[in-house]
């Protein structure tokens, strides 16, 4: 069995009209970097301890890892929000994630306020999140360092989404790469935007099937380490699970064009997170050259609700099996409640691109999944 950490599903950019945020380029440029170490000799699942993804683009189901679909605050629209109190959670002013910003308006972050001090920083924890599926938080960082975004390690000024140096996410000790917890997919972080320029926001995958075996609420533990700092910086993060109403649905469709077999087992809907367990098989063949995975690699799932509206991908993690690529998929759920999802599999051309062209679905391999009432 050869595993990859692919982390496959991009929503495609215009980058001719919008710059990419921190955080949609961390992931990005991590995921090119382990499609390009991808062996086919042995497994190769990459855990680097510092992830920078972007809390501040709009992903479209590409190959990687996407991210939230709507449109950038505006310069003048962000020195508007500046002068506004907040009211409410700053979840409910991401843009870029549906999903997150749900969980604001809805109400199902909890408030933190944890916070820890030194070298006249200080880090705290504002609120959380957590469905079973992610576990997010806000991180505001303040002091002498910080000036509208920008923090000064005593000899250089940098933005703060690139001013960590480090960053572990454990629970009971364990991090991500050690194995056998809940935790998989990556720790992704990034601005929180514009308008709250001293706020990261930070993204861990749990895992289902580990999740279930445990309670509805658990500590994580982020240690961070700051451009200049000696030494780290520890906080502990109570998570509550803050949404029950979750759909799961085996449905086991199966479509085909005869080079192609195309199958969805599993989905799973709350209002902040819609997660699909896809396959894609080639038809003829028990074992996969590089070619092929290559090849394969290149085959995206746009998902769509029944008003049309496509669900912004978040992450993936693909593994191969014989002839398969199973893929274990992330995406932002749309408001509201949909009746069906239909899974469109196309060809990703041009990683950057906004839209996805009709030319690039694979129309035979289009899946309609029904989804039960709530």
């Amino acid at each position: 069995m050869k595993a990859s950490h692919i982390e496959d599903e991009l929503k495609k950019l215009d980058t001719a009209q919008t710059e990419l945020s921190p955080l949609v380029r961390s992931r990005l440029d991590e995921t090119y970097a382990q499609l390009s170490q991808l062996s086919r000799n042995r497994s190769k699942r990459a855990a680097p301890r510092l992830r920078r993804a972007v809390f501040a683009t709009t992903a479209a189901g590409v190959v990687g890892i996407g991210l939230f679909a709507s449109a950038f605050v505006s310069p003048v629209m962000a020195d508007s929000l500046r002068n506004i109190p907040i009211i409410g959670s700053i979840f409910s002013t991401i843009h870029n994630d549906s999903g997150l910003r749900l969980a604001g308006d809805l109400k199902l972050s909890t408030t933190v306020n944890r916070e820890v001090s030194h070298e006249d920083v200080t880090l705290r924890v504002t609120e959380a999140f957590y469905d079973g599926n992610r576990a997010a938080f806000l991180l505001d960082v303040t002091g002498s360092k910080m000036d509208n975004g920008m923090y000064n390690n005593g000899e250089k000024t940098m933005k703060l989404s690139n001013a960590i140096d480090n960053v572990f996410f454990t629970v009971n000790g364990q991090e991500e790469s050690d194995g056998g917890n809940m935790l998989i997919g990556g720790l992704f972080y990034g601005s929180a935007g514009e308008a709250h320029p001293n706020t990261l926001v930070f993204e861990q995958i749990m895992d289902p099937a580990s999740v279930s075996a445990v309670s509805d609420s658990f500590t994580g533990t982020i240690t961070i380490t700051l451009d200049g700092m000696k030494e780290p910086l520890k906080l502990e993060i109570p998570f509550t699970k803050t949404s029950n109403s979750a759909i799961e649905v085996s449905p086991n469709a199966v479509t085909a064009n005869g080079e192609f077999t195309f199958s969805v087992s599993k989905v799973e809907v709350t209002p902040v997170t819609t997660r699909l367990k896809t396959s894609l098989a080639l038809t003829h063949a028990t074992t996969l050259t590089e070619k092929e995975e290559l090849r394969m690699r290149r085959i995206g799932a746009a998902v769509f609700d029944d008003q049309g509206r496509q669900l912004a991908a978040l992450s993936g993690d693909g593994i191969y099996e014989g002839n398969r690529l199973i893929y274990d998929r992330r995406y932002a759920s749309t408001p509201g409640t949909s009746k069906y999802l239909v899974v469109k599999p196309f060809v990703i051309k041009d990683d950057f691109a906004e839209d996805i062209q009709e030319d690039q679905y694979i129309k035979e391999l289009e899946t309609r999944i029904e989804l039960p009432s709530h």
